[in-house]
């Protein structure tokens, strides 16, 4: 996620938040004996990332990717040390750089097994349901898009059952909700911060839900002869669909203060309702203190070195 000023972003994990800044991401956990506890990260300088970063459609999978490998580190981070006692270390089965490797590993392939998924299950009961009665492409896409809406909003709605993942709901929205004060120039107190919205313009729910958009879009310059042609077809454009999207969101985010514009970014914000819940008081305080660390690693790797400023890029 990208400002005009800063690039903050963060995720919900287990107990805790995560949030990623320009230089440095950092997890804070509530452990269960009530002490907050963090993991940090700074970003390595990675030349020939940065430089795909810089180029549209590209980027967009790039970012993908990376925040989700870099999620799952920290999800396993907050997984294995919640449920530790004061002073017991998690058990190294194996090296430190393995075990990292893995988890982003299972990360990426868990992101794109579930795209996967997502996108081939609509196209297949949309043909077995609809193919029959209906002829026109773009009409058989808006019903392909619906399917897809109402899979996921289902889906959303079954998992948000769960206690824990109510939790994880709650620190969503305390996120956002640090993230809205620090944008209004409130100072990050836990009074202040919970007098924000729980709903924020950059969340990735915006990026989920114009992906629906896009496809319904791209999918009708595309015709097939039967179900595994179609299928086939939305799994090869998975990649485009994902950075058009990208670059559209970069758009509706650079236009969300245009009158009348804003309502490009409406959809994403409906679908933070399913995605957000209220939070605690205490949620606030970990969330604020992930926040907070970040800020600080962020500023000290933008410090001048040698008389001059390094150059961010997003």
């Amino acid at each position: 996620m990208e400002t005009e000023t800063v690039a903050y972003g963060g995720q919900a994990v287990v107990e805790g938040v995560m949030f990623g800044g320009r230089h440095a991401q950092v997890t804070a956990i509530r452990r269960k004996n009530g002490e907050i506890e963090m993991f940090e990260q700074t970003r390595g300088k990675r030349t020939g990332l940065n430089l795909l970063k810089k180029i549209p459609l590209i980027r967009g999978v790039i970012a993908l990717v990376e925040s989700s490998a870099s999620g799952s580190r920290h999800l396993q981070f907050a997984a294995d040390r919640y449920e530790l006692e004061p002073g017991e270390e998690p058990e190294q089965t194996s090296s430190r750089l393995e075990l990292i490797l893995g988890v982003a590993v299972v990360g990426v392939l868990s992101l794109v097994i579930g795209k996967m998924i997502f996108t081939a299950l609509p196209a297949l009961l949309a043909s077995i349901l609809f193919d029959g009665l209906v002829t026109n492409l773009i009409l058989q896409n808006l019903i392909e898009g619906a399917i897809k809406t109402l899979l996921l909003l289902g889906y959303l709605l079954a998992i948000s059952q769960a206690p824990l993942i109510k939790r994880l709901f709650q620190y969503h929205g305390a996120e956002h909700k640090v993230i809205n004060a620090y944008e209004s120039g409130e100072d990050l107190t836990v009074e202040n911060v919970q007098k924000q919205s729980t709903l924020h313009y950059r969340c990735g729910s915006s990026f989920i839900i114009l992906t629906v958009i896009v496809g319904v879009i791209l999918y009708s310059f595309f015709s097939y002869d039967n179900v595994w042609d179609r299928i086939f077809t939305r799994l090869l454009l998975i990649p485009v669909v994902i950075g058009l999207s990208y670059e559209l969101l970069r758009i509706t985010n650079a236009l969300r203060d245009v009158p009348v514009l804003t309502w490009l970014g409406y959809p994403g914000l409906w679908l933070q309702k399913l995605t957000t819940r209220q939070p605690e008081d205490d949620q606030v305080e970990v969330a604020i203190a992930a926040f907070n660390r970040m800020h600080q690693l962020d500023q000290e790797a933008a410090e001048p070195i040698n008389g001059s400023s390094l150059v961010h890029s997003s």
